[in-house]
Parts: C-alpha cells; sequence; structure tokens
C-alpha cells in the first residue's frame, strides 16, 4: 500500500510582487501568465511549473528557493535551521 504524502509549495510571490511595486497584471505580463494565474498562486491555490517558478525567481533577480519553498509531509520544510 503506497503511502498519502501531502507535500506542498509555499510561496513569497506576493511580498515580491508587492516590494516591487507590481500589480499582478504587470507581473504576470512579464512571466508570460495570465493575472488569474499569479492571484491563485499568491493564494496558494496553485502550485506553478518549474519553469514559471524559475521565470519568476529570474524576473526578481533570487534563486528560486527564495520565493518557492518545499514543505515535506508533516508541516517540517527542507531547510536547515
Amino acid at each position: 500500500m503506497k503511502k498519502q504524502l501531502n507535500d506542498s509549495i509555499t510561496n513569497k510571490v506576493y511580498e515580491y510582487r508587492v516590494l516591487a511595486r507590481l500589480s499582478q497584471r504587470e507581473l504576470a505580463e512579464q512571466v508570460g501568465v495570465s493575472k488569474q494565474t499569479i492571484f491563485v498562486m499568491e493564494k496558494g491555490n496553485y502550485v506553478p511549473s518549474l519553469i514559471l517558478a524559475y521565470r519568476i525567481a529570474k524576473f526578481f533577480n533570487v534563486d528560486i528557493d527564495e520565493i518557492f519553498q518545499y514543505v515535506e509531509d508533516g508541516g517540517t520544510n527542507n531547510e536547515e535551521s
């Protein structure tokens, strides 16, 4: 029987977008997606493809793990304390 994993990805897209003083529409245009995609990503209801995650990180000129964090099953993330 397979174990059900509840791993997830959290993000700081909202924080980076606001600090850059961009609207959802402006960020969406820069990374090639719809405003709705940015909206649902910021709400935590959408996990972007790896390509989109890299586009967003590149746009903000940061490493991908500065914006997107992997959270392992059980609520602990992969970063060392």
